[in-house]
């Protein structure tokens, strides 16, 4: 008898923690916003069995719109559902620490927030996050994001919270210019903060 009670509890058990266990499962990596294929030499060809991302299109849809303008100082993104400040250069150029402190004490009121957001809502965005803002078919990563809702988006680098692992010292920046390159900075080195909030 005790024997069939200790296999009907662990039964039990195995029905209730058993959908908590994590299963290899579909990942919702987004397109790269690239439409055009290219040969070795830069030349523009036809998409067609190239094997490159325009021809294979790989990746969760972009929503049209993708950005959204909420007419308090953020923008939206429905692709990531991040929201992201307006004007882009409103933090300037800091070092890394004081960008995730300026990020951290940005609230409504400043920057043209009319949000109702209070310090501690914002944050520097992570390495992915901030790479997300990347449309691979622009060239000028700025100028496109400058059509898209924002303002004020520098040709220049902008901060992350990410450190670089093999470099603690150094912490990982996009360059909203030349495709969206990445590099890992100096933290002491000045760069842009572009604050966000939200998100999973």
């Amino acid at each position: 008898m005790n024997r069939l009670k200790l296999i009907l509890i662990m039964l039990t058990s195995l029905i209730i923690f058993l959908p908590s266990l994590s299963f290899p499962g579909e990942v919702n990596l987004p397109k790269t916003g690239q439409q055009t294929c290219y040969d070795e030499n830069g030349n523009v060809i036809d998409c067609t069995d190239t094997g490159q991302g325009v021809d294979v299109q790989t990746g969760v849809e972009w929503p049209n719109p993708r950005f959204e303008d909420n007419g308090d100082g953020t923008v939206t993104d429905h692709l990531t559902e991040l929201i992201w400040l307006k004007g882009a250069k409103c933090g300037g150029s800091k070092n890394w620490n004081d960008a995730l402190t300026f990020c951290n004490n940005l609230e409504s009121g400043s920057c043209g927030l009319s949000d109702g957001s209070v310090a501690g809502d914002w944050r520097l965005p992570n390495l992915l996050e901030l790479e997300s803002l990347v449309n691979s078919q622009a060239s000028n990563q700025g100028a496109w994001l400058n059509t898209q809702g924002f303002n004020n988006v520098q040709l220049s680098y902008y901060w992350s919270a990410t450190t670089h692992a093999y470099f603690p010292y150094l912490a990982w920046k996009v360059r909203m210019y030349y495709g969206g390159s990445v590099y890992g900075s100096y933290k002491s080195g000045n760069s842009y903060v572009w604050p966000v909030r939200g998100g999973q």
